[in-house]
């Protein structure tokens, strides 16, 4: 056979006299290349277990953020406005009837002739007083509106009182609203 008739050796097949290992390779825990391991489900489950857990903290969030806007005529009367669920109750805190006992303020709202005591602990603060209306939330308890926020609704007409601030300001290089 002549110089370039040669063929070259196959990397594969035994070499005669030497010492190669042709056992299979493996991984760095010891199981054979190709072989397929056991997955490690713990992550799997963790994972599993952190969905579940914010859809259950979603879907509280959706439920409690749901609550009925009623007038106070309405409690009573109309679907979603019952004594068993929280709502947004509106009224007008009614004349003479706010009380600032112990921490908790107590008052009365009506609307349309209907009349429901609030209890509320704490101050409501802000322009609060009576003959305003209010919107109150919170769950009827034994009579009365247990209420943990109040918002106090305000007039949609703007007087303007300080007429001579706002040309001050503007003599002064004040941008006005």
């Amino acid at each position: 056979m002549a110089d370039h008739e040669k063929s070259e050796p196959n990397p594969m097949s035994p070499i005669e006299g030497s010492d190669m290992d042709l056992s299979p390779r493996t991984n760095v825990d010891g199981t054979a290349l190709g072989v397929k391991r056991k997955r490690n489900v713990v992550p799997l489950v963790v994972l599993a277990l952190v969905f579940v857990a914010g859809g259950v903290i979603v879907t509280q969030f959706l439920t409690s953020a749901v609550d009925y806007y009623c007038n106070v005529d309405e409690v009573g009367v109309r679907e979603g406005c019952d004594g068993d669920r929280r709502i947004r109750l509106q009224g007008t805190v009614d004349q003479d009837s706010i009380e600032l006992k112990n921490g908790i303020t107590a008052f009365s709202i009506s609307f349309n002739g209907a009349h429901l005591p609030v209890r509320y602990e704490g101050d409501p603060g802000g322009i609060f007083k009576e003959c305003i209306p209010v919107v109150v939330h919170g769950v009827i308890e034994d009579g009365a509106l247990v209420g943990d926020r109040v918002e106090v609704k305000h007039s949609d007409e703007y007087v303007s009182v300080n007429d001579e601030r706002v040309a001050d300001a503007e003599d002064l290089g004040c941008p006005t609203a």
